[in-house]
């Protein structure tokens, strides 16, 4: 099993920036994808950004330029890199891992991110 743990969330105003990091602890076995997903009020989570074990990364439009996803396998970290922000960000974002072998999802706490406008 795998265990994540957001952290770096808060409040912003627009045009800031944040860096949220996300720590996996356990059986973080390799190949695997971890990504940054997130949910505003009444909407659906949707992918933010994603990065394999083999460096692919994957970006929503709404973000590419402005986001840049990175990780540490050595720590078993993800990162996401956050700037420009605006209030269309503001949502719970979630850590997520996706492993290959056993083929199972895990999923961070969420941490909050609110832009003021």
């Amino acid at each position: 099993q795998v265990r994540l743990v957001e952290s770096g969330g808060g409040f912003v105003q627009t045009g800031g920036s944040l860096e949220l990091s996300c720590a996996a602890s356990g059986s973080v076995f390799r190949p695997n994808t971890m990504g940054w997903y997130r949910q505003a009020p009444g909407k659906q989570r949707e992918l933010v950004a994603s990065m394999s074990s083999g460096g692919r990364t994957n970006y929503a439009d709404s973000v590419k330029g402005r986001f840049t996803i990175s990780r540490d396998d050595a720590k078993n970290t993800v990162s996401l890199q956050m700037s420009s922000l605006k209030p269309e960000d503001s949502a719970v974002y979630y850590c997520r891992i996706d492993r290959a072998w056993p083929r199972d999802t895990t999923w961070g706490q969420g941490t909050q991110v609110t832009v003021s406008s």
